[in-house]
C-alpha cells in the first residue's frame, strides 16, 4: 500500500498582515474620513440606522444628523436602499463606522456644480431669499448667490424701483443661469442668468438661421425702434423691419404704428447667414392696398385726398391708408405761382381729379387745377 503524503503545514501568518492585505483589495478596502462610499441600508430602528458599506464592520448614520431629521426624511429610509454615505470617522466607542447621508449628497452636488462650469450647460433654479447684492437660489443642498450684475434685464429697472425691491421681486421665481464659480473650500457657488441668457440666445440664433427661410411669416416681439425701422427678436436674433416696410401709409417714425414689446407678424424678405442679418417686412404680411387702386380709382373721376409730403416737383397726396397719388407742380395750379407750398399745405385735404393709374409701378396722377370746387359739387359725391 502507498504510503499517504501529508502536505507540511504551513507558518502561520501575521493577522496584522492579513488585515492590511484584505482591508486594501477587494471589496473590504480600509474605509477613511473623507471616502464617499455607495451603502446598503440593512436596518432602520427608532434612533439607529445601519448600513452596509463594504466594510469589515457595519456603518452607523451619525445621531445627530438623524436628529436633524425631519420625520418624512427618516421615513424615506427603507431597508434595502442603496444611497451613498460620506465617512465621518472610521472608529467610534464601540468601533463603529459613523457615516452622513447629507455630507455624501452635498459632496455630489458640489461635483455636478463643476461639471456644469466645466460644461456651461444651463440649469434651472429657484430663487430663496436676496440681499443687496443679489439674490440667494437653491442648487440641490447646496445654496447658490446671483450677483445683481448677473441677472438679465437689471439694469432696464425703473428709476423709482431700488435694488433691493428689485431683488424683492424675484424671490420665488425660477431663473435660468450658467455655474460660473465653485470654490468648494469658501463654500462659494456663483451662477449667472444673463450668461445663460447669452448662451441661449446663441443656440437659438443658430438654429434660427439654420432653418429660417425667405418668403415665410414669423412671430416676434419688437425689441426696439429707430429712426430707421424696428427691430424684431425673432427667438435669438434681432431681424430688422426698414421704415419703408412698416407700413402701406407714408410714415415719419417707427413709434407711429409700433411700441417696444408688442408681439408682431413679419415677412422674411432676406437672410444673410454670413453676416447673420435678417431683413423683413410688417406691410408685406397686411393686404397690398394698391391691389385694389384700378376698380376704385378711373382716370377722369374726382377724388378726395390729405398731402401728406410736399416736393420741389408737386405734392403727394394719400387717397387711402397705403396709396400716394402725386399732384405734379403744373397740375396745381394755373399761372406761376413759384413753388408748391405757396398752393397746399401739409395735412390739407384736397379735391382732385385722377389723371392715371399705373397700379404696376404704385404710381397715380393727379391735378388740382383739373378740379374747381364748383366743378367738383358737380360731380356729386366721391369715392370713399
Amino acid at each position: 500500500m502507498g504510503q499517504v503524503r501529508v502536505p507540511e503545514s504551513q507558518p502561520e501568518e501575521d493577522f496584522a498582515a492579513i488585515w492590511a492585505r484584505e482591508g486594501t483589495s477587494g471589496s473590504f478596502a480600509v474605509p477613511a474620513r473623507g471616502d464617499i462610499r455607495h451603502g446598503t441600508i440593512v436596518s432602520v430602528r427608532p434612533g439607529e440606522v445601519i448600513l452596509d458599506i463594504g466594510a469589515k464592520q457595519d456603518a452607523l448614520l451619525a445621531p445627530r444628523e438623524m436628529q436633524q431629521m425631519r420625520p418624512e426624511q427618516l421615513q424615506a429610509l427603507r431597508v434595502g436602499d442603496r444611497i451613498n454615505v460620506y465617512i465621518l470617522r472610521v472608529d467610534d466607542r464601540e468601533d463603529n463606522l459613523l457615516v452622513s447621508i447629507n455630507l455624501a449628497r452635498e459632496y455630489g452636488d458640489w461635483e455636478q456644480a463643476q461639471e456644469l462650469l466645466e460644461s456651461g450647460a444651463i440649469v434651472a433654479t429657484k430663487v430663496i431669499g436676496y440681499n443687496k447684492g443679489g439674490v440667494l437660489c437653491t442648487f440641490h443642498t447646496l445654496q447658490g448667490f446671483v450677483p445683481a450684475s448677473h441677472i438679465a434685464g437689471h439694469e432696464q429697472q425703473g428709476e423709482s424701483v431700488t435694488q433691493m425691491d428689485a431683488m424683492a421681486r424675484l424671490v420665488g421665481l425660477d431663473l435660468n443661469v450658467k455655474v460660473i464659480e465653485v470654490n468648494r473650500r469658501r463654500r462659494r457657488l456663483v451662477l449667472s442668468e444673463r450668461a445663460a441668457q447669452r448662451e441661449w440666445r446663441m443656440q437659438q440664433r443658430e438654429r434660427l438661421l439654420a432653418e429660417i427661410k425667405e418668403g415665410e411669416v414669423r412671430t416676434g416681439v419688437v425689441s426696439s425702434l429707430r429712426d430707421f425701422g424696428a427691430f424684431v427678436d425673432l427667438g435669438g436674433l434681432d431681424g430688422l423691419v426698414h421704415l419703408s416696410e412698416l407700413s402701406w401709409s407714408r410714415i415719419k417714425h417707427p413709434s407711429q404704428v409700433l411700441k417696444v414689446g408688442q408681439a408682431v407678424q413679419v415677412m422674411v424678405l432676406r437672410v444673410d447667414r454670413e453676416e447673420q442679418r435678417i431683413s423683413l417686412s410688417l406691410k408685406h404680411t397686411q393686404p397690398d392696398p394698391w391691389s385694389e387702386v384700378s376698380d376704385k380709382y378711373v382716370a377722369g373721376t374726382l377724388v378726395t385726398g390729405v398731402v401728406t409730403h410736399l416736393a420741389s416737383f408737386g405734392a403727394f397726396v394719400e387717397l387711402q391708408p397705403g396709396v400716394e397719388g402725386l399732384v405734379h407742380l403744373s397740375e396745381l395750379a394755373e399761372g406761376d405761382f413759384g413753388e408748391p407750398p405757396n398752393i397746399v399745405t401739409e395735412g390739407e385735404e384736397l379735391t382732385l381729379r385722377v389723371l392715371s393709374v399705373d397700379p404696376a409701378r404704385q404710381r397715380i396722377s393727379l391735378s388740382l387745377r383739373q378740379a374747381p370746387a364748383a366743378e367738383a359739387r358737380d360731380e356729386g359725391a366721391l369715392p370713399s
